[in-house]
């Protein structure tokens, strides 16, 4: 009888507003985390989407960030283990370096960001998909835990993370039905955790099978 073949690796993108907590949640599953926050573009690109109505940088546009670069390496690692990715200083809106992930033969790891449905499709083409999860805390819970985390880090000054965040808390409810429209399932932490251990034990349950249940939820 030949050998089985090897357990392909796949990804789980993990998406939500920001500050709704996907980078805890993947520091708590245990599982080797590639930070999708790291693809943003740098400061002086002039490709950079602005704020209607204002000079600000939209860092929460699509726009802003390298989905190419993404997606490439998120395919590097599915098939190899190991890739390397950019070093992003937010406070900078600028790439530092690089540095080497490795997550060995691990045959599963979260990619996590805001930014993470928007390559859904594509990692479910590419066959790397086991699941596409949106966080949701509700607006105003994510406001504030968003704007204490900012403030802390130094990402931006502070009128600026309020008119964000004044922004952002107004317009979550959009923000997650377009990130489950394109293909992630809204839970809450706790489901998440119960998915990431599904699909850990082989229990893949790709967005494409939870259109349904998303659109319950939306509504």
């Amino acid at each position: 009888m030949s050998a089985h073949p090897p357990i392909p690796t796949r990804v789980v993108l993990l998406c939500g507003p920001s500050g709704s907590g996907k980078s805890l949640l993947a520091a708590r599953s245990g599982l080797p985390v590639l930070r999708l926050d790291d693809f943003y573009k740098e400061g002086d690109d002039p490709t950079l989407p602005q704020v209607l109505g204002s000079s600000d940088i939209d860092w929460d546009h699509p726009g802003s960030w390298d989905a190419d670069t993404a997606v490439a390496a998120v395919t590097e690692l599915c098939r190899t283990g190991r890739t390397n990715v950019p070093l992003y200083d937010i406070s900078r809106s600028a790439r530092t370096g690089t540095e080497t992930v490795d997550i060995g033969r691990t045959p599963l790891f979260i990619a996590e960001g805001i930014f993470a449905a928007e390559i859904v499709t594509r990692c479910r083409e590419l066959g790397i998909l086991a699941d596409a999860l949106c966080l949701s805390r509700g607006p105003v819970r994510t406001f504030r835990r968003r704007f204490l985390r900012d403030l802390k880090e130094g990402r931006k000054s502070v009128p600026f993370l309020l008119r964000r965040g004044w922004r952002l808390m107004r317009a979550e409810r959009s923000i997650v039905a377009r990130q489950t429209g394109l293909g992630a399932h809204a839970c809450d932490r706790d489901e998440a955790m119960g998915r990431l251990a599904g699909a850990a034990a082989g229990r893949c349950m790709t967005a494409k099978n939870t259109a349904t249940k998303n659109t319950a939820t939306i509504n």
